[in-house]
């Protein structure tokens, strides 16, 4: 397998990000590949917040949340995908697909054993996301949902076709400018530093990728999981759960969420953040902070 490494100097100074890497490159069926994660708060803190980007974006993402899930007391985990982030880098685009992502993530949340998790998602950290916890429901106590969705097979609109057929057509896709289109407020450095992770199109096979396994079409890779995935959350899902969404998102937006709601099991009325896109974490500290207040804990 052929696979870059993005140079740290890459990820010197960004703005609002003053977080210590950490690596793992002992993952079983991963070996040799260095998986990194964000790891703040205490390691022994009484709860975990395991926080999961997606598309095309990396653990930058949570910054704004972070400091508020750590200011609580708690442990706050924030993995790169493989393909993302300072994450290692195949380069064949058909390395990645839903399996590989997902066995690496709950590979990753054994060998840190986080336990007493509220899980954090939105993009493709929902899509996958969504599907761990019925793996190990004893290590789950809550779920913070933002824009995504549990796909089975069933379009997603012609939005989402738009985008797939977007990106397909944009294989050294330009995130930074990406991000900026759909979050006016970042400022030029805070988008650039979205570019950070890709210095050319070599490392941008996992960008490249995401679009295409999102699971609208009979007889894709994660479906049956997905189907699985629902009923635990319609059926057996025990915890809290917390709903936010960026009204603004042309794909993934309140119609979506709407449904997505009705499948997680005691979901409540959600915050709706009005002027966010898809990319909700970037509105991400009030969003943490109305999430902490839901739960009862101390912000």
């Amino acid at each position: 397998m052929d696979v870059v490494r993005t140079p740290d100097d890459r990820f010197a100074d960004l703005p609002e990000y003053a977080f210590a890497p950490h690596y793992v490159d002992d993952l079983t069926g991963y070996e040799g590949l260095r998986v990194h994660y964000l790891d703040e708060g205490p390691r022994d803190a009484p709860r975990t917040f395991l926080c999961l980007p997606g598309e095309p974006t990396w653990a930058y993402l949570y910054r704004r949340m972070i400091p508020v899930f750590a200011g609580s007391g708690a442990r706050v985990v924030v993995p790169d995908w493989l393909g993302f982030g300072r994450s290692d880098k195949p380069t064949d685009d058909a390395v990645y697909g839903f399996g590989f992502h997902r066995n690496m993530m709950l590979a990753l949340i054994e060998r840190l054993n986080l336990r007493n998790v509220t899980l954090v998602v939105q993009d493709w950290g929902g899509i996958l996301g969504l599907t761990l916890p019925m793996e190990m429901p004893e290590r789950f106590a809550r779920l913070i949902v933002m824009n995504t969705a549990i796909p089975v097979g069933d379009s997603l609109g012609d939005g989402f076709r738009a985008w797939r057929d977007y990106v397909a057509s944009r294989p050294d896709m330009d995130c930074g400018a990406l991000m900026k289109r759909s979050c006016p407020h970042l400022s030029e450095a805070e988008a650039q530093a979205y570019n950070a992770p890709f210095p050319d199109r070599r490392y941008k096979a996992g960008v490249r990728r995401f679009p295409q396994l999102v699971m609208i079409e009979p007889g894709m890779e994660g479906i049956e999981i997905a189907k699985r995935a629902r009923q635990f959350w319609s059926e057996d899902w025990q915890g809290e759960s917390f709903m936010a969404i960026g009204a603004q998102d042309p794909v993934l937006g309140v119609p979506v969420m709407s449904e997505l709601r009705k499948i997680i099991r005691n979901c409540p009325e959600p915050m709706i953040v009005e002027e966010a896109g898809h990319f909700v974490q970037e509105w991400g500290d009030e969003v943490a902070r109305a999430a902490l207040a839901h739960f009862g804990d101390a912000g």
